[in-house]
């Protein structure tokens, strides 16, 4: 009989993200060949794991259609040499794909029937932008049951601006001019590099390039500038390109153990999965979906807010972070909080960023083992959060001096 087991996120890798689009630099680059840099540099950076034990490989993407269809799970894994006895499989949940990549493995892990597995996704957001290969049904709009400003973000991240007046424009602009500032400080101190895979790249006139660091970041933002940007979701809106995430190109990928498979490969853990929730909200409304998901999460966990250290939040939109901010009582600029910066300056390609917030926290944790719990949360579209609390394998119990 198979055991319930541990789960632990041993490791993960992404490629660098890139500006969506024709001047992107992934451009002329598939979809799948980049999910697949990302398995590959992240079994290379793992050899100790044999590749016929990983016993399946969940792929995310929102627009499973093209070089993003295919089963990716499966022709990705195909595709990065992996051997042909790993079965793989593709998921879709929007902005939490990844995310929910990693639960779902991580259930069959804590379940006893799985000991390794990958869990990652991929969006080439220029090759295909959201929903743009959908037909959403039109009951949808005939019986009101979704308003039809719900598939529009940016619509909704303005309702969040109207139903929380106190989530003010400049609020917003603040939290997106230090989310620039502090992806900058992390790349200037080296903290993000060490967990990219580079990807050779072509550009327009077909001359080969390395595509090393994340292409969308604006360390130059100033309130000054914030507060002149157009609001393209509406006229005298709040919701402008600096509190917005960035459309975006990129893959993910983590690699998951049980604790069997963690003591027989001599790995070492970087984080262990604690709980997970997802939640509905109205769509309309679906920026404040990671509230109801973290304080499930958090129940289920038998812990508070109080006692999360770290926190990886999809910085999908500023009004977003800040309305969970807001509800949990943390003050916009808590130190806890996106350290590294987030999604509004490194790019939120959908379905992939679940992981690179995992990615992030794993590696804030090795710094930080006076912490021991953390959380990734996002937003998600139609109406949904998700969160994940994990645990600090380095935690020692000492207060931070």
């Amino acid at each position: 009989m198979a055991e319930m087991s541990d789960v632990f996120f041993v490791d993960g890798m992404r490629t660098p993200f890139g500006r969506a689009g024709e001047k992107g630099m992934y451009w002329n680059t598939r979809a799948d060949d980049l999910a697949v840099k990302a398995i590959i540099g992240l079994m290379e950076r793992n050899p100790d794991v044999p590749k016929e034990r990983i016993d399946d490989v969940a792929i995310a993407a929102t627009s499973q259609t093209g070089d993003q269809g295919l089963t990716l799970g499966r022709s990705a894994a195909i595709l990065a040499g992996l051997p042909m006895t790993v079965p793989g499989f593709a998921i879709d949940r929007m902005c939490a794909g990844a995310m929910t990549s990693v639960t779902t493995m991580a259930g069959s892990i804590g379940f006893g029937m799985y000991d390794l597995a990958l869990a990652g996704g991929v969006e080439h957001m220029g090759r295909h932008p959201i929903g743009s290969n959908a037909d959403p049904n039109p009951r949808f709009v005939a019986e009101k049951m979704v308003d039809p400003g719900a598939l529009n973000m940016g619509v909704t991240a303005e309702r969040l601006h109207d139903r929380f007046p106190q989530l003010t424009k400049e609020r917003a602009d603040r939290f997106g001019m230090q989310s620039q500032l502090k992806a900058q400080a992390a790349y200037d101190s080296g903290k993000i590099q060490p967990d990219l895979v580079s990807v050779a790249i072509k550009n327009a006139d077909g001359a080969w390039g390395l595509a090393t660091e994340d292409e969308g970041r604006r360390p130059e933002t100033t309130m000054e500038g914030l507060a002149a940007l157009k609001t393209p979701f509406r006229p005298h809106g709040r919701v402008t390109a600096g509190t917005s995430s960035p459309l975006t190109d990129g893959a993910t990928m983590g690699l998951l153990a049980s604790g069997d498979a963690v003591k027989q490969f001599g790995l070492a853990p970087k984080m262990r999965l604690v709980s997970f929730a997802f939640a509905g909200v109205q769509p309309e409304i679906m920026g404040i979906g990671p509230i109801p998901s973290t304080e499930k999460a958090l129940q289920k966990a038998g812990l508070t807010i109080d006692d999360i250290g770290l926190f990886e939040l999809n910085e999908a939109f500023a009004v977003q972070v800040l309305s969970l901010l807001d509800h949990f009582g943390v003050a916009d600029d808590d130190p806890r909080v996106n350290q590294w910066g987030g999604a509004i300056a490194l790019g939120h390609p959908l379905a992939a960023s679940g992981v690179r917030l995992m990615i992030q926290l794993a590696a804030q944790f090795a710094e930080r083992p006076d912490v021991r719990y953390g959380l990734t949360a996002m937003c998600v579209g139609l109406g949904q959060g998700g969160s994940v609390v994990w645990e600090n394998p380095h935690y020692d119990g000492k207060k931070k001096k």
